[in-house]
This record gives structure tokens, C-alpha cells and sequence, in this order.
């Protein structure tokens, strides 16, 4: 069964569909010593397939890690800056893995990690509508109707934000813990959304992503999900 190089490459473990994509337009793929540069090419995995002149890693089982991200990692596996990465941060005898959606250098908590590049990129897809449940603290004076009307989503500097659920957990003083839940993950959303609010986040922690949660790990700790959990909670399609 034949099916496209870059999907192919995805299942390997290289990188997401979309980079691979990416790395086939560059020309840095060989199939049987011919540089493919469209990702319209389909392979059924008996070819040699080279990238930058290494072999791909073999398929293995898709596998799903649970990850206590720190602050001050940057989750990308090469940074222009130097800083410290989640993946130089990783257990030794963890395999090549890459994170499904991403938190910035200054949040921490849930961040869920896979050997498969087509399982990130369904997981990352809108479609599947999964919440993240987060626990930010704030400081500022909290307004609880207007933390209710971002049900309705907002709109700040131009940009449109989708439902938000965002309810008081304690608040001590000018400062508060609040427990917020999102679909749409844009890039920082949280601290914008509270910024316009007139609220500035100071910690930001993911409790959860989907049907994952962070439970107990201690920060710095890595979990895999057993085979029979993933299967449950992901099926067969989400799988394959």
C-alpha cells in the first residue's frame, strides 16, 4: 500500500508532515538515488529513501509521552539563540520524539511528546476541538463578569480568540489563581487575552490537552502512556 513520502516520512519519526513537506521541496530526499522535489510522490516504504544521504529511523509503534515542561526551555529542537531546549532536557534513553503543539519559554506544565510525526499533526488539528486546561495566576485587580464574557471570545490587536472559559480559583489581594480552558491554543493567547483584560500573568501552568492531564508529575518528569490508554482514548484512526 502505497501512500505519500511525506506522510511516510512523518511515521518514521523524521518530523511533522508539514516539515517534511518542506524538506522534500529543498531536495534533501532521495528515493532510490532520485531527489524527489514534490510531495506529490508516493512510496510503499520497500524503497531506499535517503535524507540529507542518512536513512530514515524504521516505523516503530506510534508512542506518547507525558512531559513536565519547566520554564526557560524553548520547545524546538535547535534555537538561533542558544537557549536551553525541552529535547536537550529530555532523559537519555528517550527516543527521537517531537511535541505536539508547543509551550513558550516562560510557561510550563503538560506537554505531550510522540515518536510519530502524522500522530503531532492530527493531534495539533482545530477539528479535534480538544481543550487545554490551564492554572494561571495574575496580578491585577480581577473583573469576574469580564473573565465570563470571554465565552463569547475577544478580539485583541486584530486578532479574533475563540470561546474561553475563565473562572476565579482564589484570589489574595491584587493577586489570583485562575483555572482557564481553550480549544484554539493560539500563540500566547492566554497572556494577550489577560493583558487586555488589564491582568498580567506571572505563572502559567497546562494541566491538561485533551484527555491527558498532568496529574502528579513533578516538574522536569517524563511519562510514557501505556499502549492500552493511547488505544483508548485515541482509536484506531488517530493511530494508523
Amino acid at each position: 500500500m502505497s501512500e505519500r513520502l511525506a506522510k511516510y516520512m512523518a511515521r518514521c519519526g523524521v518530523c511533522s508532515r508539514r516539515a517534511a513537506e518542506e524538506l522534500i521541496r529543498q531536495k534533501r530526499v532521495t528515493v532510490n538515488g532520485n531527489i524527489v522535489d514534490t510531495p506529490a510522490y508516493n512510496v510503499d516504504g520497500s524503497e531506499k529513501i535517503l535524507l540529507d544521504g542518512e536513512k530514515l529511523p524504521q516505523i516503530e509503534a506510534v508512542r506518547l509521552w507525558i512531559y513536565y515542561k519547566p520554564t526557560g526551555l524553548v520547545t524546538t529542537h535547535r534555537d538561533e539563540k542558544n537557549r536551553p531546549t525541552v529535547f536537550s532536557h529530555l532523559p537519555e534513553d528517550m527516543p527521537r520524539v517531537i511535541s505536539i503543539g508547543r509551550l513558550d519559554l516562560n510557561s510550563e506544565g503538560l506537554l505531550l511528546l510522540t515518536n510519530s510525526g502524522e500522530l503531532s499533526r492530527k493531534l495539533e488539528l482545530p477539528s479535534n476541538g480538544w481543550a487545554r486546561r490551564y492554572k494561571v495566576r495574575v496580578h491585577g485587580m480581577v473583573d469576574a463578569d469580564k473573565l465570563a464574557d470571554l465565552k463569547n471570545g475577544i478580539e485583541v490587536d486584530g486578532v479574533k480568540y475563540g470561546s474561553i472559559k475563565a473562572e476565579v480559583e482564589t484570589v489574595k489581594g491584587t493577586n489570583a489563581w485562575l483555572l482557564v480552558t481553550l480549544t484554539e491554543g493560539k500563540n500566547r493567547e492566554i497572556r494577550k487575552v489577560m493583558k487586555a483584560l488589564g491582568l498580567e500573568v506571572n505563572r502559567l501552568i497546562r494541566l491538561s490537552y485533551g484527555p491527558f492531564q498532568l496529574g502528579s508529575l513533578k516538574e522536569g518528569e517524563v511519562k510514557e502512556v501505556p499502549q492500552k490508554v493511547l488505544k483508548e482514548q485515541l482509536g484506531a484512526k488517530l493511530l494508523s
